[in-house]
């Protein structure tokens, strides 16, 4: 865990430094306060920039879920960890129950956890969503004794002839379900709502 580290802060600071002048940078938060407590983010996935682009945008730590394969590299490993980086292996699932377990953790201790439900880079729409680790985390809920709050993020980039491009960044309002078997219906939700907020269509999930 990263309690009493710099890396975090430092890092986030001068992220904001360089992406506010790399991008014009709007933020707009549909509900002002979000919920106490743990709390999982959505967020749509396009480029590895939106990992820096959501953490400037939620003014407390973020724990990111991401591929193991960020983490091969001794250096990166350390540095993705003091971030608060989770690594998950989408091949092998076995090997993922020790970060799940970390994952599962940090909500436990009430931090905000960032999870892209696409899996991977998906451009121009809006992907189909997994609901593997969204079920793991309903059913985390009765240990937690309280529901934990899903909440949806739109990432739109668009060019701006003569300028730098913009990014609009909107955080949705919270979604909830209560049961483990409710992760399908709750993963549809959040991504028709990652499609609106993002102002991209849904693929076609024929």
């Amino acid at each position: 865990m990263r309690k009493g580290s710099l890396v975090y802060p430092l890092t986030r600071g001068l992220a904001k430094l360089v992406f506010l002048f790399m991008y014009q940078v709007e933020i707009e938060k549909e509900d002002p306060f979000l919920p106490d407590g743990p709390t999982v983010i959505l967020p749509k996935h396009q480029f590895w920039t939106d990992i820096p682009l959501v953490a400037i945008s939620f003014d407390d730590p973020l724990s990111f879920v991401a591929k193991k394969e960020l983490f091969r590299f001794p250096g990166i490993r350390s540095t993705l960890r003091r971030l608060g980086g989770i690594p998950i292996d989408r091949e092998v699932s076995v090997r993922t129950l020790t970060s799940i377990r970390d994952l599962l953790s940090r909500l436990k201790e009430k931090e905000r956890v960032v999870l892209f439900p696409e899996g991977t880079y998906v451009r121009g729409v809006v992907g189909t969503g997994k609901s593997r680790l969204i079920q793991m985390i309903l059913g985390f809920q009765s240990e937690l004794k309280q529901q934990i709050p899903f909440v949806p993020v739109g990432i739109r980039y668009e060019k701006v002839k003569g300028k730098r491009s913009r990014v609009e960044i909107r955080i949705g309002h919270p979604l909830f379900a209560d049961r483990e078997s409710d992760a399908t219906g709750l993963t549809e939700k959040v991504m028709s709502e990652i499609s609106r907020l993002s102002r991209l269509p849904r693929a076609n999930r024929a």
